[in-house]
């Protein structure tokens, strides 16, 4: 089923949904929408100039210059994502345009919880990050300039996978952004150590968890109420490849991915790693910030029956990502000719661990054959495996990719346990193929 959505149809569902969602126009009461900030670059940007009467422009109005299009809508800056139809914007990649070993900004997915921050004329060097908390012994103020001036500089290229990827899968179905494979990206990250920036606000010995508030504002409008402040166990935040990133592939993070300074902790839902990053909290407790409560982000401590309710205080918060793997090359759909080998390729994570072998199966996993696996560059990046296949007879097939980790556990060839948020689909990925003559 294709999922890119033409721009006529979004504005013909809901036109001021349409503008919230492609350009983060906001519509108060008084019913005159704005445009500004990211939006508004984003406009111009598909326009191709700028917009000098913006303000003018009513609410729903697709811009002339667009409306001849029924092109998908692409996002500025992004290469054939695909738009999910939630607000704020979120959008995935297509497993084959997730071929490169270091993911390009432009084939990073988007993940927004609020409404991001205008960062169009601050100044980077000027960012300030707070260190606070109950736990934190001296609270310090840092500039970005003073963080990359202070302390060591590190560069990893590190996974964030989004802990719903996947859940247009499960059945019965799940709430939430209907992602299928696409929110995982591995890039390049520059930055310092979180766990150097703590130490010299000082940790107190009751400290057990750290959280993160952003600059991101909630959709609704209300300062009171942040999108999103998670956090993780000091444990994870101390590791060496958690980092405070000020670049992403040797260039300032990209404004949608959390310009200018974002926390990077590999391996764990893409949501422990604050974008727009204003503040860090030392905690003597569990970080109860927005979405670390209820069942946000968590799924249930004890397997539960496809459909079942669960109780808040049954769920249990997910730390490390479960094994996965992505066919990355060829892309699903194309027809092959009977008799010539067929090289396949992709990628395979498992969370915190490392990934130890993956296979691949054209007869719907009846048999399994072990691809050539590589390391990984650093730890918490993911892994290249490649094979070559060969069909015996002419007709339709599905590649099944399945990958282990280092302590055994396996993709499940289905769907893995039900939860009621759909989070942490690891089920093995799959693609068709057509042989002919």
């Amino acid at each position: 089923m294709k999922q890119e959505r033409g721009l006529h149809e979004l504005y013909a569902e809901d036109p001021e949904r349409a503008d919230s969602l492609l350009w983060a126009r906001v519509t108060p009461l008084s019913r005159r929408g704005f445009l500004r900030g990211a939006g508004l670059s984003a406009m111009a940007a598909a326009v191709g100039a700028s917009i000098p009467f913006a303000e003018y422009m009513p609410v729903g109005l697709i811009p002339a210059a667009l409306a001849d299009s029924e092109q998908p809508f692409a996002i500025p800056g992004k290469d054939g994502l695909v738009i999910l139809n939630d607000r704020p914007i979120n959008a995935e990649t297509p497993a084959y345009l997730l071929d490169d070993k270091v993911t390009p900004a432009s084939r990073m997915f988007v993940r927004n919880n609020g409404v991001p921050p205008v960062t169009t004329n601050i100044d980077p060097a000027g960012w300030v990050l707070n260190i606070a908390g109950e736990s934190c012994r001296n609270p310090t103020s840092l500039t970005l300039a003073e963080l990359q001036s202070e302390f060591k500089q590190h560069t990893l290229q590190l996974q964030l996978e989004c802990g719903g990827n996947g859940r247009a899968e499960f059945y019965p179905a799940a709430r939430g952004n209907q992602w299928t494979t696409g929110a995982i990206a591995c890039p390049e990250w520059t930055g310092v150590r979180l766990r150097d920036v703590l130490h010299k606000a000082g940790i107190a010995d009751n400290a057990v968890y750290v959280g993160y508030e952003g600059a991101d504002t909630h959709v609704s409008g209300d300062p009171g109420k942040l999108p999103i402040s998670r956090g993780v166990p000091m444990a994870k935040a101390l590791q060496d490849e958690t980092l405070l990133a000020f670049a992403m592939n040797g260039e300032p993070v990209p404004a949608l991915h959390g310009y200018p300074l974002r926390l990077v902790a590999a391996g764990w839902p893409a949501s422990v790693s604050g974008k727009w990053l204003k503040k860090i909290l030392v905690r003597d407790r569990v970080h109860d910030g927005e979405k670390m409560l209820g069942q946000s982000y968590r799924v249930p401590c004890k397997p539960v029956a496809p459909g079942a309710s669960v109780p808040d205080e049954d769920m249990c918060i997910i730390e490390s990502m479960p094994v996965k793997s992505l066919i990355t090359s060829p892309r699903s759909g194309i027809v092959h000719k009977f008799g010539q080998s067929l090289p396949v390729r992709g990628h395979a994570w498992a969370g915190e661990l490392a990934v130890q072998r993956v296979y691949t199966s054209i007869d719907f996993g009846a048999t399994w054959q072990k691809a050539k696996l590589e390391r990984p560059v650093n730890r918490l990046a993911w892994q290249h495996f490649s094979t070559t296949l060969s069909f015996p007879l002419t007709g339709y097939y599905e590649i099944w990719a399945r990958a282990e980790d280092e302590q055994g556990r396996s993709q499940p060839m289905v769907l893995p346990g039900w939860n009621p948020r759909g989070y942490l689909n690891n089920a093995c990925h799959r693609i068709a193929i057509r042989v002919d003559a």
